[in-house]
């Protein structure tokens, strides 16, 4: 290159929200301009370097691994002041590299305040193969210039040469506009040319070109939460930090010091850093003596397989395919990876931590069935071992693993005892900027209106159902997108500039489940760090780590795993015996019959109301039927209409169609549908000759829908089926449909496993409801109050009692007794782990609670403090003691501060140093007790539900003359011009905005029975919005909406007090409607019409399969006995009114 120059100063987009580069983009864009290297130096950390690195080597541009590191020259220990010094490593050979991750991890674990923070003897520790340079105006060298002192900058630079060694360490110059940049340069000149150090020039690039300032701002300000016009917020001064080329930077420094950009190509000659990729590093596992991995991987997997068939001798089937798999387990290396994870999970099973039957496609293992990992027989269930390990593609196994949520922390910790707390870390994960998460970020920041950004972004459609995945794609796809784009500038600004940072990284967490163990300590195979006091997190993702070659396993933690084992706790505790789930009957009937019925509250995957409608459609009758559902229910198929052919072949609505004879075999169980990405395979398999390596090769190729890849498959694929006797244009149309299907494909394995947790969940639910139902609600607490509310609601209206909490029965969590459920002290707002735990530990080590004095006597009143107490006796949980409970609030001061006094010396016999006798229990006034209605509000504010009743109840004998629908009913009645008018009290109420941005509400009512939501649109949201108040009885009018679930389209709301005008008494006819002939409905009216009068008339016919209630309009009736007798009398008693 004429004009030599490479970028060593870069930020990409893990300098999270400040650099705005994606890796890929930065690779290009040197390509483009003749450099054959480029560094990366984010702020304080190594985040993107692997990502980096692979987008550069693909290119063909070398990647320079670097960091812009913070020193703080009084030590990265010191917590005082924020003094965070800039200062540019970057690593030449892998020894640099090394020593370059340890330096990192050090600045993001122990030096971390507000900053990652390094300091000069951590650099001179590690200081060897690594290449330093000044840095920004936020550098320290720079920094005392501006300080005017020289001779502190003389010396600091002299300390880094001394620390990196003669000619490692680099006077930076940049050129920008802000006027101190002039002078820091000025200066640095001077120092090199007196002091002999070399000079290096960079442009502290931010973005990619001069015009993406304007955005780059934008993003300053979604980073510090700032408004755009805000003049004192953060701002970069000046629109130079790009990725200027070698001409730019050429025409800036090249006339008066040309070698400070022939330096930059000199460093980057220097600079070579290769990463080892496609290598594997295993732990050590202890091996018995005299054992290898492989035959101690065999000899328990044999074991195992015989245990799973009761000790008995597994017939041929299972040897072959447990034998099989051990061959290529051990062809491809990974018998260690194995050994490892049965370790793992042997270990919490024998520790008592709930662990998940399977998860993905490790359930298709038979050796990982035989050593425990997985609890679902692969061949009983037609699982594929190639959809988990493929001979003919060679990557490391991902065994997934979900395991209790509240036990998790158990099981990392027993990993990090086995194998050493330097070698296991859990992985980092990054969340990148959606659609309509930048939007909205950029409409704050550009300081538009909630409305008006809602406006926009709900016009973004869901990438899932659309297929559109950006911003850009939407303008293409969404005409009225586009016209406001295209009519309005405040939103083409809004989009352009979001358009951009889409897709950035926006900030980072800990990976809810994966780990990572080292074969040595972490920090030598990947720079590392914390989010406040974890355990080391790796700077690297979760694929990056996967490319270095390090384990990587995952353990979710899944609350439905800690549902179970309360539920199993719940019935051992009530003597219902022991329960092995894996002895439970896979075929109970009393378990199907209630998923049929649609009870399925509690139930794993099937709970939600999408779900629910679909299983009562369904009425599954087999555990296959619940594969099924778990892998119908998504966008793809439901969309396709594949759940709809499945449900109404196995109804034989519809004859079930293959497309082949050879398919019938992998078609049977799901009635035709392709259902699972195995289908895909065994299809290939049995029609085309594929083997099963191949096939998953195939099925990967459809997914990832590559145009020249699918075309060579499809060819072989037809060759194939040829060979097969197959018509080839008819193998032609074979494979089109099933390369459609494929992208709708599930992981049967993954889809087995989780049915299986779904199907025990039910079947504990249909066998033992309250011990389930318990530990379900159980698990609930901690969140939102109204939230547990409305579950335990749900529980009631399913049938199961639910007892308040009671001071000297009430466990910590919710149990079952008697079949009933009583509610635990934790379920009370306020009432946190440590009051429970003295409540609780004081009633078994004394005895229960004589009375309110007694309580206080032995309590410790510094953790069951006056808000527990308050929240306490507001809840009901004293009532065993007093039940008026305006009497105990009213003495809680009193008591509280007696027992302030009590004495705390056991040999004293009194609660006052200076009384001799004995004080007297302190007396409570009487006084008159709260209302049921006050009583009532008492339990919804310290437990967000009703508990010993409803205020509906009091309302009810007035009510129901004026409603025609309770909630409960509403199913009942058919949507559309069906109205209703009803009535419960406002529990919550949620303004959104149409597409247009207009407010609208969406309101949650409640009676004694049921919840509904009812919508009302802007003109009605306008209208009654000031009438609202929380607690409040309100009627409704309305029409019924079924479309997304049951709700009301409410266009009138009334207060109580105006409930007078609301009057709209009415007459029910109630039908058999069986066998009912076509002349029924008219003679009926005709009838009707001769008893003329003020009356609405609702006909509710009832037969064997549902009930119909309907408005008969334009007739209005007088409600008379000679009424009633005529409808007897001419319906021959299969009709009467009330």
């Amino acid at each position: 290159m004429e004009k030599p120059f490479v970028h060593l100063h870069v930020h990409s987009e893990y300098s999270l929200l400040d650099g705005a580069n994606k890796c890929g983009a930065l690779a290009s864009a040197a390509v483009d301009m003749g450099m054959d290297s480029i560094a990366i130096t984010d702020h304080g950390v190594m985040y993107g370097c692997v990502d980096f690195y692979t987008e550069c080597i693909a290119r063909g541009v070398k990647p320079i691994l670097g960091c812009e590191v913070y020193v703080d020259p009084n030590g990265y220990t010191c917590r005082e002041g924020r003094n965070q010094q800039h200062l540019i490593l970057l690593s030449e050979n892998e020894e640099g590299y090394h020593n370059l991750m340890k330096i990192v991890s050090v600045a993001n674990t122990d030096g971390f305040y507000y900053k990652p923070r390094i300091d000069h003897e951590l650099l001179a520790k590690y200081s060897k193969g690594i290449i330093g340079a000044s840095a920004c105006l936020g550098g320290e060298i720079p920094g005392l210039i501006l300080k005017g002192d020289t001779e502190g900058a003389v010396s600091r630079a002299g300390l880094y040469r001394d620390i990196l060694g003669d000619g490692n360490f680099f006077l930076e110059l940049q050129h920008n506009s802000i006027p101190e940049q002039a002078i820091v340069n000025k200066k640095l000149i001077e120092i090199a040319r007196k002091e002999s150090y070399p000079l290096v020039a960079t442009n502290d690039v931010h973005y990619m070109r001069k015009a993406d300032a304007e955005w780059h701002d934008v993003l300053l300000c979604v980073q510090t939460n700032s408004n755009i016009d805000d003049p004192n917020r953060y701002r970069f001064r000046g629109n130079d930090y790009y990725f200027r080329s070698p001409e730019e930077m050429w025409d800036l420094f090249g006339t008066e010091i040309p070698e400070c950009l022939i330096n930059t190509q000199k460093i980057a000659d220097r600079c070579n850093v290769k990463l080892e990729m496609g290598h594997y590093y295993l732990p050590e596992f202890p091996l018995p003596e005299g054992e290898t991995l492989e035959s101690y991987l065999k000899r328990t997997a044999e074991n195992g397989l015989k245990k799973r068939h009761k000790n008995e001798a597994p017939s041929e089937e299972y040897m072959q395919r447990l034998y099989y798999e051990l061959d290529v387990i051990e062809q491809m290396g990974f018998p260690g990876y194995f050994c490892i994870v049965a370790d793992i999970i042997s270990a919490a099973k024998e520790r008592g931590i709930p662990i998940g039957p399977g998860r993905g496609s490790a359930a298709g293992s038979v050796v990982a069935w035989s050593l425990g990992i997985t609890d679902l027989d692969p061949i009983k269930y037609n699982l594929l071992f190639e959809r988990f390990l493929n001979p003919e593609r060679i990557s490391m196994p991902d065994i997934d693993t979900d395991v209790s949520d509240k036990r998790r922390d158990e099981l990392i910790e027993y990993i990090v005892q086995k194998y050493g707390s330097d070698r296991v870390a859990q992985i980092i994960t990054f969340d990148r900027m959606k659609s309509k998460g930048a939007i909205t970020d950029v409409g704050r920041a550009l300081g538009m209106t909630i409305p008006d950004v809602r406006r926009i972004t709900k016009l973004i459609p869901d990438s899932l159902k659309s297929g559109i995945t950006n911003i850009v794609e939407a303008l293409a796809g969404v005409p009225d997108l586009k016209a406001i784009y295209d009519t309005e500038p405040a939103v083409r600004k809004l989009l352009d500039i979001s358009s951009n940072i889409e897709g950035i990284s926006r900030h980072c967490s800990q990976h809810a489940a994966g780990i990572v163990i080292s074969p040595k300590p972490i920090i030598e195979m990947v720079p590392v760090r914390k989010f406040g006091e974890s355990q080391i997190v790796t700077q690297y993702s979760m694929e990056p780590v996967e490319k270095l070659g390090l384990v990587k396993m995952d353990f979710l933690g899944l609350k439905t795993l800690s549902v179970i084992e309360g539920a199993l706790e719940n019935i051992k505790a009530n003597g219902k015996g022991n329960i092995e789930l894996e002895e439970i009957p896979m075929d109970d009937q009393k378990t199907f019959e209630m998923l049929q019925r649609g009870d399925t509250l509690g139930v794993f995957q099937l709970e939600s109301s999408g779900m629910t409608a679909l299983v009562i459609r369904m009425k599954p009758d087999c555990f296959e039927d619940l594969i099924a559902l778990v892998a119908l229910y998504r966008p793809g198929p439901l969309e396709s209409g594949m759940a709809d052919q499945y449900v109404r072949c196995k109804h034989k609505e519809e004859p079930v169609h293959f497309l082949h004879p050879a398919l019938a075999e992998s078609m049977k169980e799901t009635y035709g549908v392709i259902l699972y990405q195995e289908q895909v395979m065994q299809s290939a398999s049995a029609l085309a000759g594929y083997t099963l390596g191949e096939a998953d090769l195939l099925r990967r190729a459809m997914g990832k829908k590559k145009v020249e890849v699918m075309a060579e498959q499809r060819d072989k694929f037809i060759g194939g089926a040829v060979k097969n006797n197959v018509d080839p244009r008819k193998a032609g149309e074979i494979y089109d449909i099933i390369e459609k299907f494929a992208g709708y494909g599930f992981n049967k394995s993954h889809s087995a496993a989780y049915a299986l947790i779904s199907y025990r969940t039910a079947w504990l639910k249909a066998n033992y409801g309250p011990e389930f139902l318990s530990a379900y609600l159980s698990s609930i607490v901690g969140s939102k109050m109204s939230v547990l509310g409305q579950y335990i609601r749900s529980v009631r209206e399913a049938g199961y009692s639910v007892l308040p909490p009671d001071i000297n029965e009430s466990k910590e969590d919710f149990f079952a007794a008697k079949e009933v459920i009583r509610l635990g002290l934790s379920a009370v707002a306020k009432v946190g782990h440590s009051a429970v735990r003295n409540i609780i530990e004081l009633r078994e080590k004394e005895g229960v609670f004589q009375s309110f004095w007694d309580f206080f006597l032995k309590i410790d009143t510094r953790v069951v403090n006056r808000g527990v107490i308050e929240n306490l006796i507001k809840s009901g949980a004293f009532d065993g003691l007093e039940k008026n409970r305006a009497k105990l609030l009213k003495a809680l001061p009193s008591f509280l501060d007696y027992a302030s006094k009590k004495c705390i010396d056991t040999n004293q016999c009194s609660l006052f140093d200076n009384v001799d006798d004995p004080v007297l229990d302190p007396v409570m006034e009487e006084c008159e007790d709260f209302s049921v209605r006050e009583k009532l509000d008492f339990e919804k504010e310290s437990m967000g539900l009703y508990i010993s009743g409803h205020p509906y109840d009091n309302y009810f004998p007035i009510i129901k003359n004026y409603i025609n629908c309770s909630f409960s009913d509403m199913q009942l009645w058919q949507a559309g011009n069906q109205r209703v008018v009803t009535a419960g009290l406002l529990t919550s109420y949620k303004e959104r905005y149409t597409k247009n941005g207009d407010p609208m509400g969406v309101l949650d009512f409640e009676d004694s029975e049921a919840t509904i939501e009812a919508v009302m649109y802007p003109k009605q949201w306008s209208k009654y919005k000031p009438l609202l108040n929380i607690g409040s009885l309100y009627f409704i009018k309305g029409q019924v909406r079924q479309d997304r679930g049951l709700s009301i389209l409410a266009d009138e709301i009334y207060t109580e007090e105006d409930f007078q005008s609301f009057l709209m008494p009415h007459v029910t006819i109630t039908v058999e409607a069986d066998g009912l002939g076509e002349a029924f409905y008219g003679d009926l009216c005709r009838l009707l019409r001769k008893h003329p009068g003020k009356y609405d008339v609702h006909l509710k016919l009832v037969n064997s399969e549902q009930t119909i209630v309907s408005l008969l309009k334009s007739i209005k009736v007088d409600l008379s006995e000679q009424l009633c007798a005529d409808i007897i009398g001419h319906t021959k008693g299969r009709a009467y009114c009330s």
